[in-house]
């Protein structure tokens, strides 16, 4: 085998439609444009969203709401994740992302209070409710801002 015997996979490649070439081809004379009118011309056509003059939808309906460029994205984890830990364990950045409770971490990790946490931890997070951290410490946890 060298490089003059490859071949791509059968099926993986087509061959261009070669438009204009007779009445033969089926796509011969108009070339699949029709006949005169806007689309037949060379450059012709509409914009998407083009209404024929008429002030199109995007227009129509009211600009509403604001996203602010400074707003922070949390990936949300709540203690009933923690609880699959073993008691005494330290929990920070790396053993979120080796345990599959992050992926792709964002601007941070906040820790809700959703479930029951009955194992004393030390958790490491840049951000913690207030009462996930009531229930951290009530179970004789750790809590610790990044």
């Amino acid at each position: 085998m060298d490089l003059s015997n490859l071949k791509p996979a059968s099926g993986s490649t087509k061959n261009r439609k070669r438009i204009g070439r007779g009445p033969g081809s089926g796509t011969g004379k108009t070339s699949g444009k029709g006949h005169k009118g806007q689309n037949a011309r060379s450059g012709g056509g509409v914009k998407p969203g083009f209404e024929g003059g008429q002030m199109p939808l995007q227009r129509r309906i009211p600009k509403r709401g604001f996203v602010s460029r400074n707003r922070k994205i949390y990936n949300l984890v709540n203690l009933r994740d923690l609880e699959n830990f073993d008691s005494g364990t330290v929990v920070d950045l790396e053993l979120y992302g080796k345990s599959g409770l992050v992926v792709g971490l964002k601007d941070g990790i906040k820790i809700l209070a959703d479930g029951e946490l009955t194992k004393s931890l030390t958790v490491y997070a840049h951000k913690f409710s207030k009462s996930a951290t009531a229930k951290i410490e009530a179970a004789g946890g750790k809590v610790e801002v990044l």
